[in-house]
C-alpha cells in the first residue's frame, strides 16, 4: 500500500462513520486504523523517507512541495470525479495531479508558505487535542497556527521550509514506528490505550522529532554557503 493508496482509501472512507466517539472531531479511529494496516517493508519505508525529510528536508524541499501539491491534485480529482462523474475514471485524477505539480515548479515560494501554513495549523491543533480543550473548536486552534504559520513563512522563507519538512518528516517516522510497534513488537494494546485515552500521546510523538529535525536543520543550512532557495 503506497501513499495513493493510502489517501484514494482515506477519501473514500469520509463518507463512513466508523465507530467514532459521538462528538468527535478529529478521526482517530480512522487514521489509527491506517497507521496499522501497514506492513513491515512499508513501515520501514516510511521510516527511511521520513528521517530524509527529517535531517535534509532543506535539500530536497523543492521536490517534496511539488510532490505535496501532486498528491493535493490528486485529491481534488478523485473528490471532483466522486462528485460530478459518480464513477471511477482515472484521467480526471491524472490530469489535476499533473496540473497542481506543474503549477507548484513557479508557485515554488508560495507553495513553500501554504505548506508552512498548514504546518502550523497542525501544531496549534495538536496542541489544542493535547490540553484536552473542546474538540469541536479544535478548529480555532488549527485557524490560529494556520495564520502565524503563513505569516512566519512569508517574513522568514528557511523557517517556513524547515517547519513543514520537519513536521512532514517526524509523521512519517511517528506512523512507521508505530506501525512496527503495533504489528510487531507486541505493544498493540499499550499503543491502543496510549492513542485513544491520552489526547496528548499523538501531538507529543509528532512534535518532540519534529523539533529535533528543526535544530539540526537549522545547523545544517547556517553551515551550507551553497543552498539557494
Amino acid at each position: 500500500m503506497d501513499c495513493v493508496t493510502i489517501l484514494a482509501r482515506t477519501v473514500e472512507s469520509s463518507g463512513r462513520t466508523p465507530e467514532a466517539v459521538e462528538g468527535a472531531v478529529v478521526p482517530v479511529d480512522v487514521i489509527w486504523e491506517r497507521i496499522t494496516s501497514l506492513d513491515l517493508l512499508e513501515a520501514l519505508t516510511f521510516i527511511s523517507f521520513g528521517v530524509v525529510c527529517l535531517f535534509y528536508g532543506w535539500r530536497i524541499f523543492k521536490i517534496l512541495v511539488t510532490i505535496s501539491f501532486a498528491l493535493l491534485g490528486l485529491l481534488v480529482g478523485v473528490w471532483t470525479n466522486r462528485l460530478l462523474i459518480g464513477g471511477n475514471v482515472i484521467w480526471l485524477a491524472a490530469i489535476t495531479t499533473v496540473v497542481f505539480a506543474f503549477l507548484s515548479v513557479p508557485l515554488m515560494r508560495w507553495g513553500v508558505s501554504i505548506l508552512g501554513a498548514v504546518a502550523g495549523g497542525v501544531l496549534t491543533g495538536g496542541a489544542w487535542l493535547a490540553l484536552e480543550l473542546p474538540e469541536k473548536y479544535i478548529w480555532a486552534g488549527g485557524l490560529i497556527g494556520f495564520i502565524a504559520g503563513g505569516m512566519i513563512s512569508f517574513i522568514v522563507f528557511k523557517a517556513a521550509v524547515m517547519l513543514f519538512t520537519s513536521l512532514g518528516g517526524s509523521g512519517l517516522i511517528v506512523v512507521g514506528t508505530l506501525a512496527i510497534l503495533y504489528n510487531y513488537m507486541g505493544a498493540s494494546e499499550k499503543l491502543q490505550l496510549l492513542v485513544f485515552d491520552q489526547k496528548w500521546f499523538l501531538p507529543v510523538v509528532l512534535v518532540v522529532p519534529m523539533a529535533i529535525g528543526m535544530l539540526l536543520q537549522n545547523k545544517f543550512i547556517k553551515g551550507t554557503k551553497d543552498w539557494n532557495i
